[in-house]
């Protein structure tokens, strides 16, 4: 249980958002979460990048790209997030700083 407690809330987070993201189906309309969407209005600078990364991890460049252009770079921006977090966590739990004498 202490692990838990020490994992980051940024990592579980971008994790789970990834691993629903992969699993989903690219083809299917999902619930949003956008407020713009659910007020009615049809353009929003956000809808599709959901979509758009789900199509990249069922291998569709493509439609991922029609989706939406930020969703290579966002996928590429949230794994390199994932990294640092594991990284700043690992050294915290095995604490691996040099310390001089």
């Amino acid at each position: 249980m202490k692990h838990f407690k020490s994992l980051p809330l940024e990592l579980f987070f971008w994790i789970t958002a990834l691993v629903l993201l992969a699993t989903a189906d690219p083809h299917e309309h999902h619930f949003t979460l956008c407020p713009l969407a659910n007020l009615g209005l049809t353009w929003c600078p956000g809808c599709g990048l959901g979509r758009s990364i789900t199509a990249l991890f069922h291998g569709d460049v493509s439609a991922s790209f029609s989706h939406h252009w930020f969703g290579i770079p966002a996928l590429i921006l949230i794994c390199y997030r994932i990294f640092q977090l594991s990284k700043n966590l690992f050294n915290k739990e095995f604490n691996l700083k040099y310390k001089e004498d």
